[in-house]
């Protein structure tokens, strides 16, 4: 796994958590979890074209 790619979903965490707070204080507790629902599909997205691309790089390795 690269640096930058953890780095990435460190800064989306961050930024998800200081919006999550942000809302939730102002009573906007609707939105905080939509908020924090949209951060980790952008992170499973991430990750899962991470996989994918591991299962790229078996398949041509063994010729699948």
């Amino acid at each position: 796994m690269e640096v930058d790619l953890i780095f990435q979903i460190a800064a989306i965490g961050i930024i998800v958590a200081v919006l999550n707070q942000l809302l939730m204080r102002s009573g906007r507790e609707e939105q905080a979890m939509m908020t924090t629902l949209a951060g980790l599909i952008v992170v499973l997205m991430m990750i899962i074209r991470e996989i994918d691309a591991l299962f790229q790089a078996v398949k041509s390795i063994f010729s699948l």
